[in-house]
């Protein structure tokens, strides 16, 4: 801790293109962007620590907390780069993760390619034994035929092994008895079981979660001990945390436990910022929009909360849609991401049309303006060209960028296909992009029955700021908030992160017969799992408690989610149960089905410790003009054409300073682009409040 005794806390976003980290020293932020390093990403970390401990003039043994995340394990998975891994299931079950639900992503493609199992089926194993949907053993483990299989599995090699038996979420005791007799035969082997990754019904689900968690595993172990250890090196003293897909932070010891459960732990940060903010502003309905390097992030916020999911889907094959990825049943902020950032490539199809991504040039060798031996165009090499991005102010002047590189990438590659000339080529770019982004948006609003041009924008990442005011004018929305920091928000919002962790498990019952006991017993076994995960990063910490149960009516295939008090229940409590799921069903589907018996089917318990809400202020009114430093020519879309645009810098920018668009406000880490068809005013806590002329 500094002398002064203000509390210094860090946060660390590992990027696919850049290495953000944010540095709070008691109330003062300073923060820094690096280049990610693919081979060795501690590195980054530790070389972006200590700039940013230079800039706040603290040395690194002052540092009290270090809070990370990650896309690591989630690109392992993408691109199949993880442990040799052997799955252990029961016997006439070993094909489930491959038949996976026998539905089709997509109906009437008769040549349809479902996506590859993570083990093949040479590396997975029976055993003859069976758990009963009672959770009653029906068949007991041969110890013998387990023990010739754990010696046929360490000969073979496997660096990890997943364990998932049927019904094995009602009892887990077999998976254990198999887990024990491996770790006694070659202690170092690591091994992940499903009754304690995902204890959820659906077997495909809960064994794809299983093998996921078993194939990232020694990497993310391999990793994170790396990471603790140059960081102690270095001369930090401090604890260092991870940042989950729910949302909350846990120890590195249980992040080692369970890395599927960092799948999302790099853009769960994000959607924490910006729910922080929408708080300080007490906005209802916002869309949070994250664009960095690699990916664009888009998640709807409601009530200052991020809309969460049990269940998610990873490296979707097929145009982004449900169904063509691997699912993940794990409690997750839940958002939609597409393959759409800075460093995204662009290329012209068979079609004569611009399509951009999912391929990225991320940081190594970067877009052609980098000079690092990119040669493709990219949408920061499409920005440079319109006038969006200063080459010689990239990243506060740390990196010069190439204009004739950039100039020469969409030549080659985009302008001589189309007969065009380089300016056009990098418009068109831009604007597939940002189409393809505004369509994302689209689908996941009217997945979830909302309508955006009710919500106000929340633009936060390296790339958003440049985008965000024209993603505004495609989806019809007129205010849109950039709040100080927005090249590193997810960083800056792990800082804003509560210690937490979500406990699943299905028991099944239903309300006819309500088990008030056993019900009771189900909720105490998850708070003790949840409050377990919480201390072990805040010893003294009086969570919050929030207990869901997830009910259907009997014969139906999927469930609501109704949130219950907890507390222990009485028998006489059934009716409560079933009003409290009529008004839910009712809120969801228009209207209640008499008659029908309803069950539950699983349980979650999210434990948070407490954290101080934001100060609510106000928005400020427009003041005095801004400073304007000089001006330049960048490209308006809905213009069609290049305008003379003022240039402010935004450190210069008090409350209540306004510009009128075109202008870019410059920082840092990112520029914000005001179209013009905009206005932008400074408001009291340091955000730009971007807003459509008329509205103003």
């Amino acid at each position: 801790m500094a002398k002064d005794g203000k509390q210094i806390r860090v946060g660390v976003d590992i990027g696919g293109t850049f290495t953000d980290v944010a540095m709070e020293v008691g109330v003062t932020l300073h923060s820094i962007k690096v280049l990610t390093d693919y081979s060795f990403p501690e590195n980054a970390i530790v070389k972006g620590i200590r700039q940013v401990a230079e800039v706040a003039g603290v040395a690194l043994a002052e540092i009290d907390t270090i809070i990370h995340g990650t896309t690591l394990a989630t690109n392992a998975l993408i691109e199949r780069r993880g442990a040799k891994t052997a799955f252990i299931t029961t016997e006439g079950f070993r094909d489930v993760i491959e038949m996976r639900t026998e539905s089709r992503f997509e109906q009437y493609d008769l040549d349809i390619v479902l996506p590859a199992p993570l083990v093949a089926r040479n590396e997975r194993f029976v055993l003859d034994e069976r758990i009963g949907a009672d959770g009653s053993v029906l068949k007991a483990l041969d110890l013998a035929e387990v023990d010739a299989l754990c010696d046929r599995i360490i000969a073979a090699g496997y660096e990890s092994v997943a364990v998932g038996f049927i019904h094995s979420y009602l009892n887990g005791t077999h998976e254990k008895v198999v887990r024990d007799r491996l770790l006694a035969k070659k202690p170092d082997i690591s091994i992940s079981i499903s009754s304690e990754v995902s204890p959820q019904m659906r077997e495909f689900q809960r064994f794809n979660t299983v093998c996921a968690n078993a194939f990232v595993k020694p990497l993310m172990a391999s990793y994170l001990n790396r990471l603790v250890g140059r960081l102690t090196e270095e001369g930090t003293r401090c604890p260092v945390f991870m940042i989950h897909s729910g949302g909350g932070i846990i120890s590195v010891e249980s992040a080692i436990e369970f890395p599927v459960r960092l799948l999302e732990s790099g853009p769960a940060g994000g959607a924490i910022f910006a729910a922080h903010i929408a708080s300080s502003y007490g906005l209802d309905q916002v869309l949070s929009y994250d664009m960095g390097g690699t990916t664009a992030k888009i998640c709807l916020i409601e009530k200052q909360s991020p809309k969460t999911s049990k269940t998610f889907e990873v490296a979707r094959t097929w145009r982004f849609k449900k169904g063509s990825g691997m699912p993940i049943s794990i409690p997750v902020i839940e958002m939609v991401e597409i393959g759409a950032g800075g460093g995204s490539i662009a290329t012209v199809d068979s079609m004569r049309q611009i399509r951009v991504g999912p391929h990225s040039a991320g940081s190594e060798p970067g877009p052609a303006c980098y000079g690092r031996g990119g040669e493709n165009p990219t949408v920061t090499d499409a920005d440079l060209v319109l006038g969006r991005l200063d080459a010689d102010e990239f990243a506060g002047g740390a990196m010069k960028l190439d204009r004739p590189a950039s100039d020469k990438a969409m030549q080659q590659d985009i302008a001589a296909k189309l007969d065009t000339d380089v300016a056009t080529a990098a418009y068109g770019l831009s604007e597939v992009v940002d189409e393809n982004m505004s369509n994302a948006a689209r689908m996941h609003a009217v997945e979830n029955g909302k309508e955006l041009s009710e919500f106000t924008m929340i633009a936060f990442g390296g790339a958003a700021p440049i985008h965000a005011t024209r993603l505004c004018e495609k989806l019809g929305m007129s205010e849109l908030l950039i709040p100080p920091g927005a090249g590193v928000g997810s960083a800056i919002g792990f800082l804003r992160a509560p210690f937490g962790f979500e406990a699943v498990r299905s028991a099944y019952s239903r309300l006819s017969r309500f088990e008030a006991k056993a019900i009771t017993a189900t909720i105490s076994d998850l708070i003790g799992e949840a409050t377990s995960f919480v201390r072990s990063g805040a010893p003294d910490a009086d969570p919050d408690l929030e207990c869901t149960a997830y009910m259907r009516y009997v014969g139906q295939g999927w469930e609501v989610p109704v949130t219950i008090e907890v507390r222990e229940y009485v028998d006489g409590d059934g009716a409560l149960f079933r009003a409290l799921f009529d008004e839910q069903y009712e809120r969801f589907f228009g209207r209640v089905i008499d008659g029908l018996d309803v069950e539950i089917v699983s349980w979650s318990l999210r434990a948070t410790s407490k954290v101080t809400p934001p100060q609510r202020i106000g928005k400020t009114a427009k003041g005095v003009a801004a400073t304007i430093r000089g001006r330049r020519e960048i490209f308006d879309v809905q213009e069609g054409s290049f305008q003379n645009a003022s240039i402010v810098s935004r450190h210069d920018m008090k409350p209540g300073d306004w510009v009128v668009g075109p202008a870019v406000i410059t920082e840092r880490e990112t520029s914000t682009i005001i179209t013009a068809s905009r206005e932008v005013v400074m408001q009291a806590d340091g955000c730009l409040l971007v807003r459509a002329k008329e509205a103003a």
